[in-house]
């Protein structure tokens, strides 16, 4: 670990190593098969780590073939059948979750040839022939070469013969006597390095005649739609049989010339593309052509690239009640999708307060409990990114400092007063001004109004005070979670005259308590939702009703509605099911939502009494 996360400095979890993709050579005989994926972060307090296996959690028990070291994954006896999938390492302290890249395993390994003996390939002279190889199961990168009656004789391959190496199989565009012998497919893997044998095919040739002359027969291929990524080499590769043997030849079907990096000269039966780039992007046509005629076949090549971020969401503070907005952006052909997380789990737009518009996040009317690490997924079809951020949602006190409230307040007996008060504070919290030790209602002497400044989170309450008369003023400031006090002097000329003025907050939070025990039943025209009463604690404000936020589950717009008791009546849901969740009201806003439930579809519901 570094020393960042060895200090006492509360730091976010950060990922410093993260997996890498793994092909894991498996030989037969090999005892460990053994692998380790890596994941290290920084943090404080020291983050704990948990795997993911194509999205479900690893639970490793003693004796059992997982373990984890620090944050490394180490699986022993790898199977091919259990352990080939996606891995993600999730990093976590108090600041909330990380979510790693994504990580694949796979094992690489080659069987062998399970066919002992093929039978004879019986052709004419001048006629052309496919041998076919029939690789053995297998994964990983492989190469094909073929044995000429004995090793270390190989076929060379030239403009008449070829070995594909997509296939394996051996073609020969014209057989001459010289070809007659046995031919064996060779296969190396290049991940494990291993090679295997296939069974001998001897090719004979018949006696009933020499073939004659005949136009090409493309036998080797390009697929007709094939993507490339940035950066890649591709190969392309046509071959035809034929007699005479037919020439091969290459061009782009837009009559572009091809560029330097491509040498043609040398193609013939493979063409050659390095380091692709959207401009080799097109449709390629391959020509074989002898005096007998000319085939041709074409292939549009495609250019993709995975995901590359271009703008990432940035750590953010904000205060309760304000609003998020966060970018993210990236490239890729096709063009990525979107997606956040929150916590290493998705981020469930349920409430209309969250919003995913083009790669950005925004929430409005932020709460306590949307701190956390966030991250933006980024993904195509050929990968996906992450790009994570901090979000601290901040509760502030009121207070004065950058607005304390003037020492005097000059004012003529008779006249009109100003009196402000522009605390600093969040949430939002309730103004009442007393006079003495009685509530200052609004006359036509007294009058207030109300008014909040963002992004500062300034809130504003002033009393016009008209016919003004000496007196002392109590300001007495409502605010769940927390107390302050302050205090302003007033001074009225002629006669001068001091006063003073208190403030206090005021702790009034919403029910903590969600509603529970939460039944519908249904009749002929209507739903009947119930649910229990929701009782504050001491310190919380009293419950003064309900709301029930409920929408159709293939539509995004909620309805919200909003009663004083223990049960609603909704609509039958016909079309489509409901989805349901009840919050608890109260002067000190919303409390917990109650489990979401869901109400199926009920079509053509026939009640016999």
């Amino acid at each position: 670990m570094g020393c960042l996360v060895e200090s006492s400095v509360p730091l976010k979890p950060v990922f410093i190593k993260q997996p890498g993709s793994i092909v894991f050579p498996l030989h037969p005989n090999d005892p460990s098969r053994e692998v380790t994926f890596s994941c290290e972060a920084q943090g404080y307090p020291p983050p704990s780590y948990r795997w993911k296996m194509n999205d479900t959690f690893i639970s490793p028990w003693p004796g059992s073939r997982y373990r984890f070291s620090g944050g490394n994954l180490h699986i022993s006896q790898l199977s091919k059948e259990e352990d080939v999938g996606i891995y993600q390492c999730l990093s976590s302290n108090s600041f909330g979750t990380i979510l790693s890249r994504e990580a694949s395993l796979h094992i690489a390994y080659l069987e062998d040839f399970k066919t002992q003996r093929r039978s004879p390939v019986r052709v004419r002279e001048g006629q052309g022939v496919v041998l076919l190889c029939g690789p053995p199961p297998h994964m990983g990168e492989l190469t094909f070469t073929w044995i000429f009656n004995e090793y270390p004789s190989f076929v060379k391959q030239d403009n008449r013969r070829f070995v594909s190496q997509k296939t394996g199989n051996l073609y020969i565009a014209k057989v001459e006597p010289s070809d007659v012998g046995n031919y064996t497919c060779v296969v190396t893997n290049l991940v494990t390095k291993s090679r295997v044998q296939g069974p001998p095919t001897l090719l004979v040739l018949r006696s009933d005649g020499i073939m004659g002359e005949y136009e090409p027969k493309i036998e080797v291929q390009f697929p007709e739609a094939l993507s490339v990524a940035k950066g890649l080499t591709v190969k392309l590769e046509c071959f035809a049989l034929g007699n005479p043997v037919p020439a091969i030849s290459w061009r782009r079907v837009d009559g572009a010339p091809f560029p330097r990096k491509v040498d043609v000269s040398r193609a013939s039966s493979v063409l050659e593309i390095p380091y692709f780039q959207q401009e080799d992007a097109g449709q390629y046509e391959c020509v074989a052509e002898n005096s007998r005629g000319r085939n041709m076949v074409k292939g549009k090549l495609s250019f993709y690239a995975p995901p590359h971020l271009l703008e990432r969401p940035q750590d953010t503070q904000k205060a309760i009640d304000d609003s998020l907005v966060w970018e993210c952006k990236a490239s890729g052909k096709p063009k990525p999708s979107y997606k956040w997380l929150k916590n290493g789990d998705p981020l469930e737009a349920f409430e209309d307060r969250m919003q995913v518009v083009n790669g950005a996040l925004s929430i409005s009317s932020l709460t306590l409990s949307d701190t956390g690490m966030y991250q933006c997924v980024a993904e195509n079809r050929y990968g996906r990114v992450f790009a994570n951020a901090e979000l601290k949602v901040n509760a502030v006190a009121p207070d004065f400092s950058d607005s304390v409230l003037k020492a005097q307040t000059l004012a003529r007996q008779g006249g009109d007063v100003l009196i402000e008060c522009r605390p600093r504070m969040s949430p939002r919290g309730m103004i009442s001004w007393r006079k003495g030790k009685e509530a200052l209602r609004e006359s036509h002497r007294y009058q207030s109004c109300f008014m909040s400044f963002r992004p500062h989170i300034m809130q504003r309450k002033q009393v016009h005070i008209y016919s003004f008369k000496s007196s002392e003023i109590n300001i007495w400031w409502n605010n769940p979670g927390f107390q302050s006090q302050f205090s302003c002097i007033l001074a009225c000329s002629p006669p001068p005259v001091l006063h003073t003025a208190f403030g206090k907050l005021y702790f009034t939070p919403a029910p903590s308590r969600a509603p529970t025990k939460v039944t519908w039943n249904a009749t002929s025209t209507k739903i009947i939702l119930k649910w229990d009463q929701v009782k504050a604690l001491e310190n919380e404000s009293d419950v003064m009703g309900y709301k029930v936020i409920y929408k159709q589950s293939r539509h995004n717009r909620q309805s919200v509605v909003e009663t004083n008791r223990t049960s609603l009546e909704l609509a039958l849901p016909v079309h489509e099911e409901y989805i349901i969740q009840i919050k608890a009201v109260s002067e000190g806003g919303e409390g917990r939502s109650s489990t979401l439930i869901t109400i199926p579809r009920i079509a053509g519901l026939c009640l016999y009494f």
